[in-house]
């Protein structure tokens, strides 16, 4: 395998695995953080969409990565 691909290859799977980090981090600071302010309930499905979004990029992205892989 070309070894500019190997790297495109491990960089993106880093970008991945920032990206579900991320939105997991991110979903459950503001799950706890939500009620404490005092949101109303509205704002945590709207957290709950952001995160659904977020992880569906990152499954997009981790079937990318697997094509990526089957073409080297």
């Amino acid at each position: 395998m070309d070894k500019d691909k190997e790297q495109a290859i491990a960089r993106k799977g880093r970008h991945i695995g920032i990206v579900i980090a991320a939105t997991m981090v991110l979903w459950l600071v503001m799950t706890f953080v939500g009620p404490q302010l005092g949101l109303p309930g509205r704002y945590a499905l709207l957290f709950d969409f952001a995160a659904l979004a977020g992880f569906i990029y990152a499954g997009v992205n981790i079937f990318q990565l697997w094509r990526m892989r089957q073409d080297s």
